[in-house]
């Protein structure tokens, strides 16, 4: 029964991933490292190397696969692409018709994530603490810069490619929101539904450098400085808390590639201010209702890991 159980804890945790990724302000890294994964998730892909590629030369399909960890990279991107695919429509309409519901609910499976993640430090001392102070700046600094102009060539969509996909294996840094920062967001998505060959291979390439190469950097930092790791990835998600506070004043607004005018750039406020400058309901009780949903389910997801590992 079990084996059948990990296979299918392993797609869950892959749809977390990939419905994340979706959200502008959300890391699929952060569910990776909440869901017990990272690290495995690290390795895998640090593991596409000359060694591995020498097997493909030689034709050993068996050892490239046990290699690459194949089996676990299969399914987890089984899941993620079921998720895009399938959810990125859902995720959206919640998050145009339930704004306040969805954001709280990622705020309560943050903050907690965050917290039980700090529980793998096993000793503080200030360089620790620190590393959890400049993971915080950095995310915070990152929700509040404001989405630029920038260049349409390829050689800015393969940089763009390198950039987002490194913070999205980074917990708290949405490579979603990187690419809105950078400009590029609803131009990669655009391209997307072009089938815009030419752009979508450069991007695809830029993830491709980027993902194997950061990866052996977050490898070797988690290999070489566990605790300062797990304190800096924890202060990132920490920071990225700016991003996903259910209560927000649009300030400034774009037209997107539907001709819809929507906020891209906000000010995070109490429910009371929000509720004066809105004319409406906070909705305060279905708010801290979603926090109190997110926190149990991570709590929930921690104890049946913990079930499964004790079995």
């Amino acid at each position: 029964m079990s084996k059948l159980i990990q296979p299918l804890l392993l797609f869950l945790k892959g749809v977390g991933m990939g419905t994340a990724d979706v959200v502008p302000g959300v890391s699929g890294g952060t569910i990776a490292l909440i869901t017990g994964i990272y690290e495995r998730l690290l390795s895998a892909i640090k593991s596409v190397d000359a060694e591995a590629l020498k097997f493909i030369s030689k034709f050993q399909i068996k050892h490239f696969w046990k290699h690459i960890d194949g089996n676990f990279l299969l399914v987890l991107l089984a899941g993620i692409a079921t998720s895009i695919i399938t959810l990125a429509k859902v995720v959206t309409y919640l998050l145009d018709t339930y704004p306040i519901q969805l954001w709280s609910f990622f705020f309560g499976l943050i903050i907690i994530s965050a917290i039980l993640v700090l529980r793998n430090v096993k000793s503080w001392n200030l360089g620790k603490v620190l590393s959890l102070i400049v993971g915080d700046i950095i995310a915070y600094m990152i929700t509040e810069a404001t989405p630029a102009a920038t260049p349409e060539g390829l050689w800015f969509i393969f940089l763009s490619g390198a950039i987002a996909i490194c913070a999205m294996i980074l917990p708290g840094i949405s490579g979603s929101f990187i690419l809105l920062i950078m400009g590029k967001y609803e131009f990669i998505f655009n391209a997307l539904n072009d089938r815009d060959i030419p752009v979508i291979l450069t991007f695809m390439a830029g993830c491709v450098v980027g993902l194997l190469s950061f990866s052996r950097v977050i490898s070797w930092l988690f290999k070489k400085y566990h605790d300062i790791a797990i304190a800096l990835l924890s202060g990132f998600m920490l920071g990225s808390l700016n991003k996903v506070w259910p209560w927000k004043l649009p300030l400034q607004f774009r037209i997107n590639s539907h001709g819809e005018q929507v906020a891209y750039i906000t000010k995070n406020v109490l429910p009371g201010e929000f509720s004066r400058e809105i004319g409406g309901t906070p909705q305060l009780f279905q708010g801290l209702l979603f926090m109190a949903l997110g926190i149990f389910l991570i709590v929930a997801i921690e104890k049946l890991a913990n079930l499964l590992k004790s079995r």
